[in-house]
């Protein structure tokens, strides 16, 4: 059988406690010849669930397999572990881990990118916010698919009742993930759901898809939205009577073939257009 990459687990330092990362690497005959982008990927599960192995699953190893891109992807605290901070903090932790050992990885430092399902995608929308603000790392660019990203009812996640996940489980993940801040509403800080962002300024390109039939449609239109309000450079692909994670979970289909194509057109067009330097 062709082996297309593999795969280590390390132990990172985060807040708290330490955690794991998975790190896959493409082997020789896959390799670029020059520095591969460093793909931090970010599990879903609405907060709640999940776990890095999910990787196997999803967009971000055929990056690894058909184009020899470096992903790594953390075993992040879940909710019933510990609440918002703690995700973002061991994703951020990742994040470092990433830009300290470019050279390691044969990564290109000027390229480190971030994404993630669902969930992943709400980390990684916040995770490039947070970045942007403490000023130590830099994007080049965010693929933030179906995000999990705004706490209050939207015209998609109200009275949603799709398969895989829908409002009462949108509300069960965000009282989870948020704990006591789960009542403040509009409050709650950005870092913890990306539609409470204001300024969308200086953030990394973007490209997601959604299903129109899924409860995180509507944010995903409106984050996309106003991320091209700010001047940054995003688009969004809208697959219609698909729910959620479709993509993942139904990957023989014609129309989830068409969004995988989709997703790494957009991959290969930031390989050669979005870098930025790191500090």
């Amino acid at each position: 059988m062709t082996r297309y990459y593999k795969s280590e687990k390390v132990k990172i330092k985060s807040t708290g406690r330490d955690i794991e990362l998975l790190i896959f690497r493409p082997v020789k005959n896959v390799k670029p010849k020059e520095k591969t982008p460093g793909i931090l990927w970010i599990h879903g599960g609405g907060y709640v669930t999940g776990m890095a192995g999910m990787i196997y699953m999803s967009r971000a190893i055929h990056l690894v397999k058909k184009y020899g891109a470096v992903v790594v992807t953390p075993e992040y605290r879940l909710s019933k572990e510990a609440p918002y901070p703690a995700a973002l903090e061991d994703c951020y932790a990742a994040l470092k881990y990433l830009k300290e050992h470019t050279e390691e990885l044969n990564v290109n430092g000027s390229q480190l990118m971030v994404g993630g399902e669902s969930a992943g995608g709400g980390l990684t929308a916040a995770l490039c916010m947070y970045a942007r603000d403490k000023g130590e790392i830099n994007i080049a660019y965010q693929m933030p698919l179906y995000p999990m990203i705004d706490n209050l009812d939207t015209e998609s996640s109200k009275d949603n009742h799709a398969p895989v996940w829908n409002t009462k489980l949108n509300h069960m993940g965000w009282k989870a993930y948020l704990a006591e801040l789960y009542e403040q509403r509009e409050n709650v800080p950005s870092y913890a759901a990306a539609a409470r962002q204001t300024d969308y300024s200086n953030l990394p390109p973007a490209y997601t898809f959604v299903g129109d039939i899924e409860p995180f449609y509507c944010e995903t239109l409106t984050y996309i939205d106003n991320l091209q309000k700010a001047g940054i450079e995003a688009s969004v692909d809208i697959y219609p009577n698909c729910f959620h994670a479709f993509d993942m979970l139904l990957p023989f289909k014609k129309i989830s073939k068409q969004a995988a194509q989709k997703f790494e057109e957009k991959y290969l067009y930031a390989c050669e257009h979005y870098f930025t330097e790191q500090m």
